[in-house]
């Protein structure tokens, strides 16, 4: 049965390891993992590598660093289980190659869209990035008010959400 759980908090809060705890839970086959991440330097490419140890082999990776939808559609047929991790990355990413809020806004409705032709169980991580302080300069801001229109979006998508603080899931939704 399909739902849709989104799974938000702040840095080092353990999302990753809670979603993949849960969508771990549902099957050992069939399980996809789209990265959104695009590792630059030594201490990214380390955080990869232990978030590929941590998974095991019962997940294919699917790198999609921009056109999330379209690999969403392409390789989820005969999915099991799906988990997105990122959505704050693939969010800088957009916003590094467009730089263009309605070009992005476009790929976001281009989510959702992909989103409700899976058939199978979804689990989504994002980075809650408005909490804090406000940025001092004008890329942060954006970044910030563009994550927090995507985690909207997709929280109102999704059927579940739970916040992570300090690795306790507290459910929202």
């Amino acid at each position: 049965m399909k739902k849709t759980t989104f799974i938000i908090g702040g840095c080092r809060s353990g999302k990753s390891s809670h979603a993949l705890k849960l969508s771990g839970n549902i099957s050992k086959n069939n399980n996809f993992f789209f990265a959104t991440c695009v590792p630059l330097d030594s201490e990214m490419k380390k955080r990869v590598t232990n978030h590929q140890k941590e998974r095991g082999n019962n997940w294919a990776t699917i790198d999609a660093p921009i056109d999330l939808p379209a690999a969403i559609l392409k390789n989820s047929k005969n999915a099991d289980v799906i988990l997105i991790d990122c959505l704050t990355l693939w969010t800088s990413n957009l916003l590094m190659k467009y730089n263009n809020e309605k070009k992005i806004y476009e790929s976001v409705e281009k989510l959702m869209d992909a989103l409700s032709q899976i058939t199978c169980p979804v689990f989504i991580v994002s980075n809650e990035v408005g909490s804090g302080i406000v940025p001092e300069n004008a890329l942060a801001r954006q970044f910030r008010d563009i994550a927090g229109f995507i985690n909207q979006k997709t929280a109102a998508y999704s059927d579940h959400v739970i916040l992570m603080v300090a690795g306790i899931p507290v459910i929202v939704k």
